[in-house]
C-alpha cells in the first residue's frame, strides 16, 4: 500500500475501535511504529510518519517525541517534507519550548527562497508560533516581504507583521511606512491585511495614530468603491461586496475618528451612505450596519447621523435572529445616556422583547427598559415592569425588583403611588428583594403622615391574606405596631374601611408568631408590634402580657431577650412603658446609618481623625441590662431617637435618668479602610476586637457605576493557625449610584496571636461582563487590637 493509504487506513482503524481501551492499544502500536521510522533516518517515510503522529496529537494523545523530527523536515530541501514539517511545528511547538529556537535559521532561509509557496510556509509558521526573540531576529525580513511583487506573499507578510507587533510593540515604527503604501493595493486580501496592520499600529502607538489620520480620505475612497461596486462573484457575500473588508475599514475609521473633528467630518458622508444603502435582510448586511452604528456613535458625528444609527438599532430589534436583537440592545444600553430621546422612540419594541423566550434577551431588555424610565413615562413603564416581574424567570426577579425600587424612588409621581408600587413588588416577589428594602419602605411610610391610615389598612389586609412573603410581613407588623390605633378606628378616606377589632389584630400577629414559615427576624417584628399595641389598645393588655411572657423562654436568643425586656417594662418599668413605646418620629432620609437611596454627591466619609460621641441615630452594642432595655426596636434598621418630654413629670424625670446612664459610653470610632477600588466597585474593611483572640471583620461593598452589580460574592482565606467563619452576606446585588451596600461579616479566632493576614477573592458581574480579582490584606485597621466599646 502507498504511504497515503496507510495514513487513511490508520484513521479508519482508529475510528472503528469500539472501546476507549481498544483505541489506546491501536494508538500505542502506531506510535511505536512511528518511533521506529524516525530512528531509521532518511528513508522517505518520515513525512508520512509525522503526518500520522499529527493525527494522533489531534486526538489528544502525547506526541512530543515528534518535535525534533519537525525541525529536521523543515530543513529538508523537498517541499513535501517542508510542508509537513512546518505543519508539525505549528501544532507541536510553541514559543515556550527550546526546540522552537532551532527553526529560526531555517525560517530565515525559507523567507528568501525563490518559491513563493516555501516563503508562505515560513510566514504562516512565524505568524502562528513565533516568540519575541524570533520576531526581533526576523522583523527586517518580514518588512522586506511587505514590498514583494506577489500579492500572495504580501498578504501573508502583512498578517505576520501583525503578530510581530503584538509580540514586540517597539517594532511598530519599522512597519509604519510599508503599511501606508499597502493601501494602494487592488487585491482585497492584501487590503484586508493592511487594514488589520494599520489598526494594530494605531492601537499600540498614539504617534502612529496621528500619522494615519491623514489616510482617512484614502480609506473613505476604498469604502465607497466597495459600497457602489457592481456585482463581483469573487467577493460577493449575500449581495454585499466583501463585507469582511468593509467591517475592518469601518473599525479602523472608528479608531481614527475618535475625538478628532477633522477625521470625523471626512467620514460623515460615507457613513450616511453606508447606513442608507446597505441591505439588512441578510446577516452580512447586518454585520456591516452594526459596525457602521458603532463607528457613528464613537466619533464626533452629526446629531442627525446619530439618530439614524439609533433607528438602525431599532430595526435590528424587529429581526427574527435573537443574536441580532441581543447586540442591538447591548448597543442601545451604551448610548441611552447620551441619546436618550432617540432611544425612547423604540421603547415599545424594547418592552416587547421582555416577552422573548431567550433569557439573555430578556435580561438585556430589562436593563434597557429600566434605563428608559423617566418622570414622563414612569406610570406606563412601571405597569409593564410589574407585569414582567410576575412572569419573569427566578434568576431575573432580584434584578427586576431592584430596578423597580430605584426607578420608583427617583421618579415617583406621589408618595401613595410609591408605596403602592413597593407593596406590589413585595407581594409578588418579596423573597427576592434586597435586605434594605424593609427599612427603606418604613422610612418612606413615616414621612407620608397623611397616608398612615391608608397604609396600615392595606398592609393589614395583605397580612391576613398571605404571610409567606417575609419582607411584606415585617413591614406590615411594623405599621400595625406603630399605627394600630388608626387601624382600629376604621376611618380611612383613601380606602374602603374595614371594621377591625383588637382581637382580630392580635390574632393576625399571633398567626405570624406561630407560623412555621416565619423567620426569626419576622418574629421579632411581630413581637415588638404586639408590645407596642399595649399602649394603643385598652381591653387586651393582659393578652399581650401573656403573649410576651411565652417567649421569655424561647430557644431563639434574640426573641428571648426582647421578651425579657418587654416583661421588665410591664413589671419594673410600667410607669415608663407609654413613653418608651410611643410612636416613632419621622426618620430623616439622610440620617446617619440610613442607606435609603442617598445620591452619590451626598455621601460623606466620616472623620476618623478624632473620637466622637455616639450620635442619637446610631445603635451601639448593649453594654448592660439597661442598654438591653433601651433596645426595644432591635431587629429593624430604624435609629433609636428618644423623644423629648417635659421635665416636670416624674415619668419624664425617670426616663431622663435612665437614658443618662449611657452618658459615659463614648466608644472609639472603628476606622474603615479601603482595600479595593476598581470598575466602580469599592470594598472597605472594618475590624472590631471582641476578646483577646477573637476579631470581627466587616467587609462593605458599594457601587458608584450607573448599573447594578450582580452575582457579587466574597471568598476569604487566612493562615492555618487562624480559624475563620464567614457569615451569610447581606445580598448579592449592589445598587448603582451608591444607593446601597452589601456587607459580609467574617469571624476570626486567633489563639496563637499571630500577625493577621487575609486574602479576599472578589467576583461580580457588571453589564454582562464577569470580573474576578484577589486582594491581599497584610495589615488590619488598628481597632483590631483594641475593644470597640469600653466597659462601664
Amino acid at each position: 500500500m502507498s504511504p497515503s493509504v496507510r495514513l487513511q487506513e490508520m484513521i479508519r482503524v482508529i475510528r472503528s475501535a469500539r472501546t476507549q481501551g481498544e483505541e489506546r492499544g491501536i494508538i500505542q502500536r502506531e506510535c511505536a511504529d512511528i518511533r521506529a521510522q524516525f530512528r531509521q533516518g532518511d528513508n522517505g517515510e518520515r513525512s508520512h510518519s509525522l503526518a500520522k503522529l499529527l493525527y494522533v496529537h489531534m486526538l489528544g494523545y502525547p506526541a512530543h517525541f515528534g518535535q525534533m523530527e519537525c525541525v529536521r523536515l523543515i530543513a529538508s530541501p523537498r517541499y513535501s517534507e517542508k510542508r509537513v514539517g512546518y505543519l508539525g511545528a505549528m501544532m507541536l511547538l510553541d514559543e515556550k519550548q527550546d526546540a522552537s529556537l532551532l527553526i529560526t535559521n531555517s525560517i530565515k532561509n525559507d523567507l528568501s527562497h525563490s518559491s513563493q509557496f516555501v516563503q508562505s510556509l515560513a510566514l504562516c509558521t512565524l505568524a502562528c508560533m513565533g516568540s519575541a526573540e524570533m520576531c526581533r531576529d526576523l522583523a527586517t525580513e518580514i518588512e522586506r516581504l511587505l514590498r514583494a511583487s506577489q500579492s500572495y506573499i504580501k498578504k501573508k507578510a502583512t498578517l505576520c507583521a501583525v503578530h510581530i507587533i503584538r509580540k514586540v510593540p517597539e517594532l511598530t515604527e519599522l512597519f509604519t511606512p510599508s503599511a501606508r503604501t499597502l493601501l494602494s493595493e487592488k487585491n482585497h486580501g492584501v487590503l484586508h491585511g493592511a487594514v488589520v496592520l494599520i489598526t494594530e499600529l494605531c492601537e499600540r502607538n498614539p504617534d502612529t495614530l496621528d500619522q494615519f489620520r491623514k489616510a482617512v480620505p484614502e480609506l473613505v475612497q476604498i469604502m465607497k468603491g466597495l459600497v457602489t461596486s457592481s456585482y463581483s462573484p469573487e467577493h460577493n457575500v449575500a449581495g454585499i461586496s466583501d463585507p469582511f473588508l468593509q467591517v475592518r475599514i469601518l473599525r479602523l475609521l472608528r479608531i481614527l475618528g475618535h475625538k478628532n473633528d477633522t477625521a470625523s467630518d471626512a467620514m460623515n458622508d460615507l457613513l450616511a451612505q453606508v447606513a442608507t444603502n446597505t441591505d439588512s435582510s441578510k446577516t452580512a448586511g447586518s454585520a456591516v450596519l452594526y459596525e457602521t452604528v458603532l463607528t457613528i456613535m464613537d466619533i464626533n458625528s452629526e446629531s442627525g447621523l446619530r439618530v439614524l444609527a439609533v433607528n438602525i438599532l431599532g430595526r435590528f430589534l424587529l429581526n427574527n435572529d435573537r443574536n441580532i436583537r441581543y447586540i442591538s440592545m447591548t448597543s442601545l444600553q451604551k448610548i441611552v445616556q447620551t441619546d436618550h430621546n432617540a432611544v425612547q422612540r423604540h421603547r415599545g419594541t424594547i418592552v416587547d422583547c421582555l416577552k422573548d423566550q431567550d433569557t439573555s434577551v430578556k435580561r438585556r431588555a430589562l436593563e434597557l427598559s429600566l434605563a428608559l424610565v423617566s418622570a414622563v413615562n414612569i406610570r406606563s413603564m412601571m405597569k409593564e415592569l410589574l407585569i414582567f416581574l410576575s412572569v419573569c424567570p427566578p434568576e431575573l426577579r432580584s434584578q427586576t425588583a431592584s430596578g423597580i425600587f430605584n426607578a420608583a424612588e427617583r421618579y415617583s409621581p406621589s408618595k401613595r403611588w410609591h408605596i403602592d408600587t413597593i407593596l406590589h413588588v413585595l407581594t409578588t416577589a418579596g423573597g427576592d428583594v434586597r435586605d434594605e428594602t424593609v427599612p427603606n419602605l418604613i422610612q418612606l411610610i413615616t414621612t407620608a403622615s397623611e397616608l398612615h391610615c391608608y397604609t396600615v389598612h392595606k398592609l393589614y389586609r395583605a397580612l391576613v391574606k398571605d404571610i409567606a412573603q417575609q419582607p411584606l410581613v415585617q413591614v406590615a407588623c411594623w405599621c400595625i405596631g406603630e399605627y394600630g390605633d388608626l387601624l382600629l378606628k376604621g376611618e380611612c378616606e383613601e380606602i374602603e374601611p374595614v371594621q377591625v377589632t383588637e382581637d382580630d389584630v392580635l390574632d393576625a400577629l399571633e398567626t405570624v408568631l406561630q407560623s412555621h414559615m416565619t423567620s426569626p427576624a419576622t418574629r421579632g417584628f411581630a413581637l415588638t408590634a404586639t408590645m407596642k399595641l399595649s399602649t394603643r389598645i385598652t381591653d387586651n393588655v393582659d393578652r399581650i402580657r401573656s403573649i410576651v411572657s411565652i417567649y421569655g423562654s424561647c430557644i431563639d436568643l434574640e426573641l428571648q431577650q426582647r421578651a425579657v425586656e418587654y416583661n421588665a417594662l410591664f413589671k419594673k418599668y410600667d410607669h415608663m412603658r407609654a413613653a418608651v413605646l410611643e410612636r416613632m418620629p419621622v426618620m430623616d432620609k439622610n440620617s446617619p446609618g440610613h442607606t435609603n437611596g442617598d445620591t452619590p454627591g451626598e455621601i460623606k466619609e466620616p472623620d476618623t481623625s478624632k473620637p466622637k460621641p455616639v450620635e442619637a441615630g446610631l445603635l451601639i452594642e448593649p453594654a448592660s441590662q439597661v442598654c438591653d432595655l433601651l433596645d426595644l426596636l432591635g431587629g429593624t434598621d430604624t435609629p433609636l431617637q428618644p423623644s423629648p418630654a417635659p421635665t416636670s413629670t416624674p415619668t419624664a424625670t425617670s426616663s431622663a435618668d435612665l437614658l443618662d446612664l449611657l452618658g459615659g459610653l463614648e466608644p472609639t470610632p472603628v476606622p474603615s479602610v479601603s482595600v479595593y477600588e476598581k470598575n466602580g466597585l469599592s470594598l472597605k474593611i472594618q475590624c472590631d476586637k471582641q476578646t483577646e483572640t477573637e476579631v470581627t471583620v466587616t467587609l462593605t461593598a458599594s457601587n458608584s457605576t450607573q448599573n447594578d452589580i450582580t452575582n457579587f460574592t466574597l471568598q476569604a482565606a487566612v493562615p492555618k493557625s487562624v480559624q475563620l467563619q464567614m457569615k451569610a452576606p447581606s445580598g448579592n446585588v449592589i445598587p448603582a449610584h451608591g444607593l446601597g451596600q452589601v456587607t459580609q461579616t467574617v469571624l476570626l479566632n486567633n489563639p496563637n496571636k499571630v500577625s493577621l493576614k487575609m486574602r479576599v477573592r472578589v467576583a461580580y458581574s457588571n453589564q454582562g461582563a464577569i470580573h474576578q480579582d484577589t486582594v491581599q490584606i497584610d495589615s488590619f485597621p488598628s481597632a483590631a487590637c483594641q475593644p470597640s466599646v469600653s466597659p462601664l
